[in-house]
Formats: structure tokens, C-alpha cells, sequence
């Protein structure tokens, strides 16, 4: 059988769920229930599955699993300060909240804002709910991934600080638990998915930057 990994973050809630069932196995057994069932949840939520990332020179990965809600030009005024693509990821309480780097580059850019808790697929969530912004300096110009918060999530967790290097793929962070993964793009980017489709984080091509 292939291992499921859990995500660090996850082991606190995994274990304290299960330990919580096991006294109650002695102090009121219906409650077991509960917990186990909480324990097996969350170590679903938190997996870390493998993934493989493309070989393809100039692909842009997904930065999160979920489902695409938007993909539009519009102005990004906190890192890029011009037009760019706006590719918007609805993670959904069963989709893997695992955030990945879209390219290889450098963290020259980090910004948490505070915000509201307001669902994570209202179209007012970027400018209002709590975020975590990560800028990349890559060859090919500079890329944002927002981490956004959402209804039920309630915290954001960055991995990476400024002065950090990072492989395409690689894991930068996770939400919990819910919520929406923004990414910011060139307009030199030629746009490979469109609304409403899913898309795997570190797998699924969003875009491809022309490479000679």
C-alpha cells in the first residue's frame, strides 16, 4: 500500500482527537465515536499526498488543489504595480490545503494583511479577508501567491520568509480549514485553464511562460 503522509500541522489535531477518544472509551463511550471519527478526519484533511511536478520548461503550477473560480486581467497593486493574470482557487474542506510555489524563484517579497472571515468564493475576499501575500522574483518576471482565509479558516501558515529560494512545487505553506488560493501573473503568460475547472497543486499547468 502506497504511505498516506499527514502535514505536520496536522499531527496536534490527529492526536488529541484520538487521545480524547480513548478516554472516552473509558469515561463515556458514545463520545469515542465522535473523536475517532474527528481524528480520521482530520488526518484526511492535513494528508500530504505525492506529487509529481511537470518537467515542462516555462510551466506555471497550480499553488493549490481545489476548484478555479476566476481567470481575469486585472491590476495588481501590492507586489507586481501593473496589469497582470489573476487565477482564483477555491479550496473546498476536502481538498488538499497544502500551498506550493508556481515557479522557481526567489521570496523577495512577504505581507500578512488582516482582514474579515467572509466565505472564500465571494467575489469580495481579496480585498477583505485575512491574507498572506508572497512575492517570487523569478527569470521570467515577478509572480503572487495570496493566501486568503475563509469562513471556517482561521489560520494561515507560511513556511517561507524573505531571502528564501524556492523550486517550483515545492510546498510554501497551508490554510486552515477552507478557503482561497490567489495567483498573480504576467500577461506574458499564455493562460492554460479556465473557470470552473480542478486543478492539483504542484501538477496541473495554469499557465506557460515562451521560453526560446
Amino acid at each position: 500500500m502506497k504511505k498516506i503522509a499527514i502535514a505536520r500541522p496536522g499531527y496536534p489535531f490527529v492526536f488529541i482527537a484520538a487521545a480524547l477518544g480513548v478516554v472516552s472509551l473509558v469515561v463515556y463511550p458514545i463520545l469515542a465515536v465522535l473523536f475517532f471519527s474527528m481524528s480520521l478526519f482530520f488526518a484526511y484533511f492535513f494528508r500530504d499526498p505525492m506529487r509529481r511536478v511537470p518537467e515542462i520548461s516555462g510551466s506555471i503550477v497550480s499553488p493549490a488543489d481545489g476548484r478555479i473560480l476566476k481567470v481575469e486581467q486585472i491590476y495588481e497593486p501590492h507586489f507586481l504595480g501593473a496589469e497582470a493574470w489573476k487565477i482564483s482557487i477555491f479550496l473546498s474542506v476536502f481538498d488538499v490545503h497544502l500551498n506550493r510555489s508556481p515557479y522557481a524563484g526567489s521570496v523577495i517579497y512577504r505581507r500578512y494583511i488582516p482582514g474579515k472571515f467572509r466565505a472564500a468564493f465571494r467575489d469580495d475576499v481579496s480585498t477583505n479577508n485575512e491574507r498572506n501575500l508572497i512575492g517570487l522574483q523569478t527569470k521570467h518576471g515577478k509572480m503572487l501567491v495570496v493566501q486568503i482565509a475563509g469562513l471556517i479558516a482561521r489560520r494561515i501558515l507560511c513556511w517561507i520568509e524573505t531571502g528564501d529560494t524556492v523550486e517550483r512545487g515545492a510546498q510554501i505553506g497551508m490554510i486552515r480549514f477552507g478557503s482561497c488560493t490567489e495567483l498573480y501573473m504576467p500577461l506574458s503568460v499564455n493562460i492554460k485553464v479556465k473557470e470552473g475547472e480542478r486543478v492539483r497543486g504542484g501538477e496541473s499547468i495554469l499557465g506557460e511562460i515562451k521560453t526560446r
